[in-house]
């Protein structure tokens, strides 16, 4: 099986509440930037004038299953799991990199928009295509700067 597109990002201490875990918050941030980098990979770019469209957030289901902790290095892997008319929903698994930990499981509903009038639209064929398609194997490295070299 080929893995799905990932990121990914170390936890920084600023992230952290005062139990010394990612503040529960933080992890819509997480998948926000994993979402972002996901769609430019398959769009091209997260600029609706060079995309072709734009897209909000409607709906995000978040599971904690264990906390992600300072330093740790989270694994956020996306992919496409349904496609509606107008409507498309990523999902994103969050785990601890090296041991595979599960830390979090989310499911995020995005409606495209017209840019102009801020109504829901169609998603356009070429970006329909790319999110049936995926980024399967890619990987977007945030973390590569603080890990040891081997």
């Amino acid at each position: 099986m080929i893995d799905p597109f990932r990121l990914l990002l170390r936890v920084r201490y600023s992230e952290c509440d005062a139990q010394g875990i990612v503040f529960n918050a933080r992890w819509g941030e997480y998948i926000d930037v994993a979402a972002s980098e996901y769609t430019r990979v398959l769009f091209g770019s997260v600029d609706p004038a060079v995309s072709g469209a734009d897209w909000r957030l409607v709906k995000q289901t978040t599971q904690w299953r264990a906390p992600g902790r300072f330093d740790d290095v989270i694994d956020l892997r996306v992919s496409t799991v349904r496609l509606g008319t107008t409507s498309f929903v990523l999902a994103t698994d969050a785990r601890r990199y090296g041991d595979g930990l599960s830390l979090v499981d989310c499911e995020t509903v995005y409606v495209i928009i017209d840019v102009a009038t801020g109504t829901k639209r169609a998603i356009p064929d070429p970006l329909r295509a790319a999110l049936e398609r995926g980024a399967p194997g890619v990987i977007v490295d945030h973390a590569a700067a603080y890990r040891p070299m081997a």
